[in-house]
């Protein structure tokens, strides 16, 4: 019995693919995890968290890893723990895709600004938001490599406009996410590693903020909150062959919202 999703096939025969994933507990994430699942790819999943009981993929419990992304040395200890859960699939790594991000507020949910948020808070986002993502594909380089594999970093809509409520340490290490994917797609390509950006706009989650239906009715052409599945489906996408020329490139999901 062969497994397939948007025209892709896995035959008995074939090696599993492997995707490692993180921010995956709701939203986008969650979605991302059921798409590459039904796919029939081994999906290990990195977050702060402990696995979490609600989701339904098989294996969860047992290819999530617990790592807290804001600390470098805890990333260096995953990265480790992840080639040691890779060495049974012949120490291959077919995607990373980088969906882990922060946003602080201020009191009552206020957007924080350039001139409230904390050095601290600063770094804290960028640590999760931008250095993470770096540092995970450099430490699988190797591994992705073996694949002739793919990156995607989930960037944001924010990152290239001054958003009504994403803070603001959150929307430049968004943008600076996006000039990574490119500087990334122009070193990694050379190796057979595509590297790819995935902007969202306004997803219907749990995270939204009240006032998005005013930005639903104004800015978006086409009048709705975009899915979480609508999201990972194009995430697939550009970790499958059918983009395989496409690098070095942010992929808008945000209904219109950008033009």
């Amino acid at each position: 019995m062969s497994t397939s999703i948007a025209g892709q096939h896995r035959l008995p025969n074939q090696a599993r693919r492997v995707l490692l994933l993180t921010g995956a507990s709701r939203g986008i994430g969650h979605a991302t995890v059921k798409v590459f699942s039904a796919a029939g790819w081994r999906v290990i999943t990195v977050s702060r968290q402990p696995f979490p009981e609600e989701c339904p993929w098989a294996m969860g419990p047992e290819d999530h890893i617990q790592c807290d992304l804001a600390s470098p040395e805890d990333t260096e200890r995953a990265i480790d723990e992840i080639r040691q859960r890779l060495e049974p699939e012949g120490g291959r790594l077919d995607a990373l895709v980088n969906n882990a991000g922060i946003s602080p507020k201020g009191a009552g949910g206020a957007r924080l600004g350039t001139i409230q948020t904390a050095l601290d808070d600063w770094k804290w986002v960028f640590q999760v938001n931008f250095f993470s993502s770096i540092m995970l594909a450099r430490g699988l380089i190797e591994e992705l490599q073996r694949t002739r594999g793919a990156v995607v970093n989930v960037t944001s809509i924010a990152g290239s406009r001054v958003h009504p409520f994403a803070g603001a340490a959150y929307a430049t290490s968004k943008a600076a996410l996006m000039a990574l994917t490119r500087e990334m797609a122009h070193d990694f390509g050379p190796l057979g590693i595509r590297v790819n950006a995935l902007s969202p706009g306004e997803i219907d989650t749990s995270i939204l903020s009240p006032g998005t239906e005013k930005i639903v009715e104004e800015q978006i052409p086409m009048r709705r909150l975009g899915k979480p599945a609508e999201v990972a489906k194009a995430i697939y996408f550009l970790c499958t062959e059918a983009s395989s020329y496409v690098n070095g490139a942010e992929i808008h999901v945000n209904g219109g919202q950008h033009v």
